[in-house]
């Protein structure tokens, strides 16, 4: 049994406190940023465009991380507390409103520039799991978002939450959404068959089906619980992610063969 009793906490400077959540979204975009200009970007117009469409982003994930939250989340609380909305400090972001929150940024970012979307959506899909698997050590770390009641072995206690053992499907997600589909998305991108939209299309596909395997072992959020049978907000709209990718895909098939 192991005990989690980490410091969300990283460190302070003067009264200002430094949590590692807020260090996972600011050392997933430098890493992020960095791989993309070093090893996957090699034509020089989109190399320069990049630095520009960082600020896109960023706006994107923050407003769409934000939003989604308390539009899936939270909204009746929202709702009655409209001022809390801009704490983002408090916490409360959604993977799903921040990566609508990307699609719209960068498809205002690639009509002003008049380049196409996909080139930029593929490099954040390669890269997006770096920023994942950071922000799910985060949540281990908070002690959030915990897992449901196990009697396995590696069950993992939360003192914070409760007095249960508990799967620690953070690391699940951070192992699945992290590490695995890192590899495939760059498998996918430098093999030889490889075209523009296809690492965006695998990566709605291929994060679908890992989130919604991690959220069978993940403790549903306690002011949503389960919409419908077992069936968690994050299912449901892993699901939609899911559809979307087959539908892009089938798309741009009709597309280039008409």
């Amino acid at each position: 049994m192991f005990t989690n009793n980490f410091d969300p906490v990283a460190f302070e400077i003067f009264s200002l406190s430094i949590r590692w959540y807020s260090l996972s979204y600011i050392f997933g975009l430098i890493f992020g940023w960095i791989y993309c200009k070093k090893i996957l970007i090699k034509d020089n117009k989109i190399k320069i465009l990049f630095d520009d469409y960082i600020s896109y982003l960023i706006i994107g994930i923050i407003i769409g991380g934000r939003l989604g939250y308390v539009i899936f989340y939270n909204f009746q609380y929202f709702l009655n507390n409209p001022i809390e909305i801009f704490m983002i400090w408090n916490g409360g972001m959604s993977f799903h409103g921040g990566l609508l929150g990307i699609i719209i940024s960068s498809f205002l970012f690639s009509k002003k520039n008049n380049k196409d979307i996909f080139i930029f959506l593929d490099l954040v899909s390669i890269t997006a799991p770096i920023g994942i698997f950071l922000g799910r050590i985060s949540n281990f770390i908070n002690g959030e978002l915990v897992g449901k009641i196990t009697n396995s072995n590696w069950g993992v206690l939360f003192p914070n939450y409760d007095d249960k053992l508990r799967h620690p499907s953070q690391l699940y997600e951070a192992f699945l959404e992290g590490i695995v589909l890192f590899i495939l998305m760059n498998l996918i991108f430098f093999s030889k068959n490889n075209k523009d939209g296809t690492c965006s299309i695998m990566f709605l596909i291929l994060y679908g089906c890992f989130r919604i395997t991690s959220e069978f072992f993940r403790e549903p959020d306690s002011q949503v619980g389960y919409l419908f049978g077992n069936i968690s907000m994050g299912m449901f709209l892993s699901v939609f992610m899911i559809i979307a990718g087959f539908i892009i895909y089938f798309k741009r098939k009709n597309e280039i063969y008409s």
